[in-house]
């Protein structure tokens, strides 16, 4: 945990050089075993970078199964996105270490991670602190319900601005804009490009990333990493559009 993994290295990559990497988000409720496996090949064959695996609520024990059938399906590698201390398992490379800097729930902002912390200090994983902020996506969604906190304005790029300093200050290594699962719209271009010319750490953007061509706005924007899941788990077809529309 001392230095910089490959995985963040990766990223930190893409920022340095102005380069969009794109990550698949995979929710293991929403796919069986066969599904996922399929997908991890299409998105080896697509140019996908990174897969992300996790939800904000789990309804079934699957994390362990689902990392195997991603194993079996690609040599990508697999990031953890965990909603909760719960969905840690050492068969990933990495872990996204989320700390919900947008909202004031003291148990998502360090409560929580102090339970994971002594045994992701065990763990082979590459432990990614990462400044999670939820961006209003126009619907509520799970997260904001489960984490008990409101999302910034989609109109407040000062806001944002604000908390993604504070992040990066603190000493963490990653931002990370949601507008969160099912939102009718992503992250703005402006809040993306404001935040993304003013910080020296990666950010990661993701949520209400319907189509390909606003991929491609998020990328254009600044954003390092564009991650895309509920689109493509509608219509998978989509993958390869959205991986070029990113590099685009």
């Amino acid at each position: 945990m001392a230095g910089l993994g490959k995985i963040y290295q990766q990223m930190l990559e893409a920022k340095q050089l102005g380069q969009t990497r794109f990550a698949l988000l995979a929710d293991p409720d929403k796919a069986n075993d066969s599904q996922l496996e399929k997908l991890a090949r299409r998105s080896e064959a697509a140019g996908v970078d990174f897969i992300f695996l996790g939800g904000s609520l789990l309804m079934a024990d699957r994390l362990a199964a689902c990392l195997a059938a991603l194993r079996a399906g690609c040599s990508l590698p697999i990031v953890l996105f965990p909603g909760s201390p719960l969905q840690i398992n050492h068969q990933a490379d990495a872990l996204l270490f989320l700390s919900l800097i947008s909202g004031r729930n003291p148990e998502l902002l360090i409560g929580q991670q102090v339970i994971s912390a002594p045994y992701l200090h065990q763990s082979p994983l590459e432990v990614i602190g990462t400044g999670y902020m939820l961006i209003d996506g126009g619907v509520p969604t799970t997260v904001s319900y489960m984490s008990h906190t409101a999302p910034i304005p989609h109109d407040k790029p000062d806001i944002a601005l604000a908390t993604a300093l504070a992040g990066e200050m603190l000493g963490l290594r990653l931002i990370y804009l949601d507008a969160g699962s099912g939102a009718q719209r992503a992250v703005s271009a402006e809040m993306i490009n404001c935040i993304s010319r003013e910080i020296s750490l990666p950010l990661l953007a993701g949520g209400g990333i319907r189509n390909p061509e606003l991929a491609h706005r998020a990328a254009r924007a600044g954003a390092n990493v564009v991650v895309v899941g509920n689109a493509i788990e509608r219509d998978s077809s989509l993958l390869s559009e959205m991986a070029a529309a990113v590099r685009r």
